[in-house]
């Protein structure tokens, strides 16, 4: 067989796409595990090229099952008329087929695991979502209690200045009420000394 033979070709392109694929694959669960530290663009990114990857490994392997199919289906044609470079012998095609549904096999195993780690993080959305709905609420409910209290406070604030303003008045008259003591106390020695002066 011809290294120039087209099943070689394209194998040996199916098989770099594989191994490109399966780099994107690991980078992909490793931005899955580290959600938090990396941006949603690298993701994405990432999650794209995996299934362009994915989709141009599968056109690759249906072109090379259409070629097995047509060589399978001309088993007759004279030998002249075949050239190497165009079909391939019985035991190529038995390991193309072999190879072919071992691609398919491990890229169904990828699409598989991806579905897997889709579901989980899915998951992980919802219960985070859960999460910061009760946050929420909790917040919401911290904000009422605090309102209350701040009118409780305000309610506690008007009351202590209504007692002390009393507190003020009461004081205020008690001086009131010594000065007038005072006053008379000293009326009352005025006229007495009046009356001592009067008498003598």
């Amino acid at each position: 067989m011809s290294l120039e033979d087209p099943f070689f070709v394209v194998r040996g392109e199916v098989q770099k796409a594989v191994n490109t694929a399966r780099g994107l694959y690991q980078r992909w669960c490793e931005l899955l595990q580290e959600s938090a530290a990396v941006g949603r663009e690298e993701l994405d990114w990432t999650t794209n090229e995996l299934r362009n990857g994915l989709r141009s490994i599968e056109w690759d392997l249906e072109d090379l099952e259409e070629t097995i199919g047509i060589v399978e289906a001309n088993p007759g044609k004279p030998a002249a008329q075949k050239s190497p470079s165009d079909l391939l012998d019985a035991s190529a095609v038995s390991a193309t087929s072999r190879y072919i549904e071992e691609q398919q096999a491990t890229q169904q195993l990828i699409m598989d695991e991806q579905d897997q780690q889709l579901e989980m993080v899915s998951g992980s959305i919802q219960v985070l979502k859960h999460m910061s709905g009760r946050v929420g609420e909790e917040l919401d409910e911290q904000g009422i209690m605090l309102d209350a209290f701040a009118q409780e406070m305000d309610h506690t604030q008007s009351g202590m200045d209504g007692v002390l303003r009393k507190l003020a008045k009461v004081s205020h008259m008690t001086s009131d009420r010594r000065q007038w003591c005072a006053i008379a106390v000293l009326v009352g020695v005025l006229l007495l000394v009046l009356i001592l002066l009067f008498s003598l």
